[in-house]
Parts: C-alpha cells; sequence; structure tokens
C-alpha cells in the first residue's frame, strides 16, 4: 500500500498539532507556514519536511489541508503567485480548515474543479485543546465523493465530522457555532458577574448549575478562569470579532436578524479597545467588571 502524501499549510495555534497529528498516523508530511522558524520547529518535534512555498509543500500532495486568518491570507496561499494551487495535481484535494466566508468557499471550490481537483470546506471547533487532543468537531462542506474520501484522514484529529451540503456550507455551519458560543459566553459572564455582586460562592454556583439546564461546555471549562481572571487559555478576541463580521455579512444576505450576535460583537470591539485582542473571548466578563454601576 503506497504511503499518503499530505501538505499543512499554515502552523497556528491550531494547525500545528493538527498536523502533528496526521505525522504520528505514518502520513508523509510536508509543511509551510508564513514563520519560517515556525516550521522548521514543527519539523524538529514531528517527522516530516517543510516547503519554502505553499506551491512547492503541496507539489506530490494527495491531500493538502489549510488553516490560515481570514479571506485574505486564504487567497494568498491557494490562488497567489506560489500558492497552493500553482502546484495542485490532478486528483488532489484541497481542504480548508480557515474560518472563512462562504463566498470564498465556493470561489475554491470552483478554482479546484477548473484544473480537476477537489475541494472540501472544513472549518474547525475545539479550540487548542480540542486540537491538541485530537477532538475537535469538524463541518464540511463539498461532494460526497470527497468528503468520504478525506473522512478517515480527518478522524485522526477529529472527533464529531459531518457533510454539511455543498461548498460553502462548512463555513456557514461554522457560522452557526460562532452565533452560539457568543451568546453562550455572554451569558456566562452575565451570570457570573450577578453571582459575584450577590455575594454568592461562584465556584458553587457553577458547579450546581452546570449539571442542570443552563449547563454547557462553555460553563464547565470557563467558569473557573473566569473567576480567576484569566483569559490567557482560549481562543482570541481579535479572531472572534473577524468570525462575527462574517456571520453578519452572511445574515444581512440571507435576511437573518442576528440582535444579539451584533451587539456581543460591539461588546468585543470595547474590549478590544481594553487592550484585550489577544485576550480570550471569556474576558466578556472583565468588561462588565469595568463598567462604571
Amino acid at each position: 500500500m503506497s504511503t499518503l502524501n499530505a501538505a499543512f499549510i499554515g502552523l497556528g495555534t491550531m494547525g500545528y498539532p493538527m498536523a502533528g497529528h496526521l505525522a504520528e498516523a505514518g502520513i508523509a508530511m510536508t509543511v509551510y507556514n508564513r514563520t519560517a522558524q515556525r516550521a522548521q520547529q514543527w519539523t524538529r518535534d514531528y517527522p516530516g519536511s517543510h516547503a519554502p512555498s505553499p506551491a512547492d509543500a503541496a507539489r506530490h500532495a494527495d491531500l493538502v489541508f489549510i488553516c490560515v486568518g481570514d479571506d485574505n491570507d486564504l487567497r494568498q496561499v491557494t490562488l497567489g503567485d506560489d500558492g497552493v494551487m500553482q502546484t495542485l495535481a490532478k486528483g488532489a484535494v484541497l481542504v480548508d480548515h480557515t474560518t472563512a466566508s462562504a463566498e470564498v468557499a465556493r470561489e475554491l471550490d470552483a478554482a479546484s474543479r477548473k484544473q480537476g481537483s477537489h475541494f472540501l470546506d472544513a472549518p474547525v471547533s475545539g479550540g487548542q485543546q480540542g486540537a491538541q487532543n485530537g477532538q475537535l468537531s469538524i463541518m464540511c462542506g463539498g461532494d460526497e465523493a470527497t468528503y468520504q474520501r478525506v473522512l478517515p484522514t480527518l478522524q485522526h484529529y477529529g472527533k464529531a465530522i459531518n457533510l454539511m451540503g455543498p461548498a460553502g456550507s462548512g463555513q456557514l455551519t461554522k457560522m452557526v457555532n460562532q452565533i452560539c458560543v457568543a451568546g453562550l459566553v455572554e451569558g456566562l459572564a452575565e451570570g457570573l458577574a450577578f453571582a459575584l455582586n450577590a455575594g454568592l460562592d461562584a465556584n458553587k454556583v457553577f458547579e450546581t448549575i452546570s449539571q442542570g439546564a443552563a449547563g454547557s461546555w462553555q460553563m464547565v471549562n470557563r467558569h473557573q478562569t473566569m473567576i480567576d481572571d484569566q483569559y490567557e487559555h482560549g481562543f482570541a478576541v481579535d479572531w472572534m470579532r473577524k468570525d462575527l463580521d462574517i456571520c453578519l455579512r452572511e445574515a444581512v444576505r440571507n435576511g437573518t436578524p442576528l440582535p444579539i450576535t451584533e451587539q456581543i460583537n460591539d461588546f468585543y470591539r470595547e474590549i478590544q479597545s481594553m487592550g484585550g485582542g489577544r485576550w480570550d473571548t471569556s474576558s466578556l466578563l472583565r468588561r462588565l467588571q469595568k463598567i462604571p454601576t
């Protein structure tokens, strides 16, 4: 049986361990990162090689995975002069894990089809911890045959993986995820602020209510760090602002009112003005604690 060759473009907080899981599974990996030192460090931590450009990384790959910052970054590493599309082989599959717009997903699907290759948009949820533990949720957009071909590889770092529909559907599903998360975190922040101001034992409160109807992943995993005023444990405010902007633009297109999402996006804008762009999203509590009463 021949070895599967894969490339991974973008070794950030998520991409670094995701690519590592593939290497540890015996897949022949070539990686690329904009900061070359990061790619060099990856090859010291995992078996594989690094390439000087996305095009070079993708040259002999059966599967090319991408996890970068936003639409502009994604277009640069795929459609740019040194992008993946310059060398993506006929029949190869491009899998994009970036949280991006549905529009760019459809654009890359069309570009892939034009040169006889395949595409899945496959944004993920689960954060850095999920990436490190191989426990990500992966929401895919594309055709059934391509999805089935890539699924065994995605299972090396995914626990809940589903095909949501045609290209762009994965990104639309990730938007639903971010809309729901934003509301949950604000609700948790307000509940914590209320408990603290009421003189309750906040730890005891949330140990109790997390077992009932109010329970959520955010409550279980973030209430303690929020109580401790620690905001270096998760997804950064800057990235959530980017994601919620994408959600709100798409909502205008499909005619969905998102009043709470819009308001929480403004709250995150306030946190950025407080110097908290790199704080994690649970820092909504810190914003509430700064508001004069």
